[in-house]
Parts: structure tokens; sequence; C-alpha cells
């Protein structure tokens, strides 16, 4: 078998037009695709530099734009309007009925309650013994371990060494505070500076791996939900009796007797979410505002909680303890992506937080709709209605 030609590519001017064009063109060849649509894009390609290599075009997603919500956090205050790229008929106009039912209630809070960002280097020792005793040396200097690893970036904080011990092993994850960066790249290049500094400063020399994959990044973990990574987010609001009836044609003890009832589902099922769809908003919304979307893996697990009130309103609150976004970095700054940040003003440095609480609110939303759309029999009907393009 004849070894398949290569990928064209110019080194010195590889990000242009030209280059772009080229590319199509040997697709086209191999292939017999048109590439019309993904060659007809307005950015410029030399843009994307650090972004996607081989650059052919873009894909064009379709945007829709759902809200207003009232948010009422700590960091994101006021009515938002919230983009959401995506091709799944009825998702925009659900999440805008979930939006519209929070207003109407007096809009939802937010908080963020802690951050932590994680690398996971494990350390191999002879024994146990061994093995225990780094772990008291590294809480003896972890004041230098910090100094170290924080020399490496302008944003990021070492705020703890978390330990496990296994066999003749330490593993450990070094829990870092990143501003308004996602972090995994940051936290990943202190961490080495640190592992570094520690061999050459501990008696024994250990042997490390970088990542012992108990940062689970990119991938659900009970870890995460107990741990926290990235930032753990609080979305809470009370639903009035009245809105539920009239809006949502649903009754508040329903939504209460649903809750225990899905919450045993979910619980046999092994869900990483308890509620109904978190995974829907938070990648719609992760698309259109240039975050990495594969954190949606860890981003999309959660607890929500439901408690009826004496007068008959509901409480109703989602906790997501692994919401890993950015505002700054990475996709942010690509044309479209920063077009988005800017309409929920969460663009560039110190919005972090205010995105990250967002984020949470979208997600609640979701869940009021979709829930009561299950219960009041509008689940099906909905999606005949708007989700048919077949």
């Amino acid at each position: 078998m004849s070894r398949a030609d290569p990928i064209p590519r110019n080194r010195e001017n590889d990000y242009s037009r030209e280059q772009a064009e080229a590319r199509c063109e040997f697709v086209r060849q191999k292939t017999g695709a048109s590439l019309d649509t993904v060659s007809a894009y307005s950015i410029d390609p030399a843009v994307t530099r650090g972004n996607v290599e081989n650059f052919i075009g873009a894909i064009q997603i379709p945007l829709g734009l759902a809200g207003p919500m009232r948010i009422r956090g700590e960091h994101a205050q006021g009515d938002f309007y919230v983009p959401l790229a995506t091709t799944e008929g009825t998702l925009v106009a659900s999440y805008s009925r979930g939006m519209r039912a929070i207003s109407e209630s007096g809009g939802v809070k937010t908080t963020v309650v802690k951050h932590s960002m994680q690398r996971a280097p494990v350390f191999m020792f002879e024994d146990a013994i061994q093995a225990r005793d780094f772990g008291a040396w590294l809480l003896d200097n972890f004041d230098r371990i910090g100094q170290v690893a924080e020399a490496t970036t302008r944003s990021g904080k070492l705020t703890e060494i978390e330990q496990y011990p296994i066999a003749n092993m330490l593993y450990t994850r070094f829990c870092y505070t990143t501003g308004d960066a996602a972090g995994q790249n940051m936290t990943g290049k202190a961490t080495f500076v640190a592992c570094e500094w520690i061999r050459e400063n501990h008696p024994l020399k250990p042997e490390y791996i970088l990542s012992g994959a108990m940062d689970t990044d990119k991938k659900h973990s009970m870890m995460n939900l107990i741990r926290t990574r990235g930032k753990r987010v609080i979305a809470e609001f009370t639903l009035k009796k009245e809105v539920a009836r009239d809006l949502l044609r649903v009754e508040p003890k329903k939504l209460y007797r649903y809750r225990q009832i899905a919450a045993v589902g979910a619980i046999q099922s092994g869900a990483a979410y308890t509620g109904a769809h978190s995974a829907n908003g938070i990648a719609a919304l992760f698309i259109a505002t240039g975050q990495d979307e594969a954190n949606v893996a860890e981003s999309h697990a959660g607890i929500t909680y439901g408690q009826l009130l004496d007068n008959g309103d509901y409480y109703w609150s989602v906790t997501l303890p692994a919401v890993i976004c950015a505002t700054y970095g990475g996709g942010t700054g690509l044309p479209s992506q920063r077009e988005c940040l800017e309409v929920l003003g969460c663009y560039g440095g110190g919005k972090a937080d205010k995105f990250a609480e967002i984020v949470a609110a979208v997600v609640l939303a979701g869940d009021v709709s979709l829930t009561s759309a299950v219960l009041s029999g509008d689940w099906v009907s909905s999606h005949e209605t708007h989700g048919r393009n077949r």
C-alpha cells in the first residue's frame, strides 16, 4: 500500500487564504467533497493561529438568542440576552421560556463559591513509608513550591496540594485559582516546573508522572463533584406558584413530587447530573462564546434541589461543581465568539466569574422549562412543532 499524500502546508505562510484554499482543493481531489460553504468564511485565517491546525475554513452553526433573563448574582447583575449556538430545534425557545419564568418570579441569584483547577502528578517510591514521609515534606515546603509554580504564570495561585497515598505511591492534586483563564495549560506548566523543583530538592529525588489521572481532565468524575474543578457555581430562585400555573402549566406540588421521582431515577442510572439537561445549554453557550467544548464533559455535572415552600411557591436550585470556562485567551478572542461574549458583557479580564454565573443560570432555565414540559405534556408536541427538519 502506497503512503497517502501529506496535507499541504506552508510553514512560513500557513495561516493564509491561499494556503486554506490549497488544502480545500486537496480535499476536493481526494474526496470529491465540494467544501463550498466551508471555504466561504469572513474571518482572517491569521487569527486562528493557536486555535486550529491545517485551517481550511469555518463551520457555520446556527446562533439563536434566548432571554431576557434577570440575574441577581454577585458578579452577573441585570437582564441578559443569551446567545446559544445549536442545531437542535426547540432548544432556544425552551430556554427562553425558562428564562421568562425565572424573570417573572423575580430573577435568579447566582454565586461562585469556590475556585480550583488541578494538575495531578503521582510520585513513586520504594515503599508506603517513603510516600507518607514525602507527603509531610510537601506540607513543610508548600510555600516554596507555590513560589516556584506561580513564577510561571501571571494569574495562577497555588492554593492546596491534595494527597492520596496508594501502595508505594503518592497521588496528588495541585489546586490553583486561575483568574479569567480556564487554566488547564496554565496549571500543567506550573505543576511541571514545581515537580522538577521537588525532584531536585527532595533527598530521594522521586520519580513522578505529571498526571496520575486524578485531575480527570475533560472527563466527569465524582472527585470533581465533591472537591470542585474550575468553578463551583450555584444558581437559585423561587418559582412563584402563579407563574408555574399560568406560564408553565404545572403545579409546584407536582414539580416537587417529580423531583423526588427523578432523583431516584438519576441514582439508578448513575447520571452525572440529577436535573433535566444541563449539557444542552452549556454546550450551546460554550460553542457560541469560544470555550473549549470538551469541557462540557466536566461542566455539565451537578445536583438540582427543590423545596416546596409553605406558601405554595417552589424553591429551585442547581449546583455545578466543575464549570470550566474563560473570558480571555483560547477561542474567546475569535471574532464571532468575542462578539457573543460582548453580548453578555463578559469579554476580557475580570469577567470569568460573571460568565460562570450566567452558565449556571442558563442551566437552571433549561431545567425549569423542560421539567415543566414533561409534566404538562408539552415535551413531544413542542419538538414536533419547532424541531422538525426532515
